[in-house]
């Protein structure tokens, strides 16, 4: 569950940037986005391997 809290965390950190850039063109403000959903695809990942392992666990 400690990761699914970070992975909302992320998720509401990029939102400023994502408006900076979508909105205003700051392409800073995209590689920001970018470098943020890189972090959520990695830790997403990581959710969907402790899943598999708590479910696996339980047969």
């Amino acid at each position: 569950m400690e990761n699914y809290n970070k992975l909302k965390e992320l998720v509401a950190s990029i939102e400023g940037d994502a408006d900076k850039f979508f909105n205003n063109g700051n392409s800073a403000a995209g590689t920001r986005v970018r470098k943020g959903l890189q972090e959520i695809k990695t830790l997403a990942q990581e959710i969907r391997n402790d899943v598999t392992e708590k479910k696996n666990a339980g047969k």
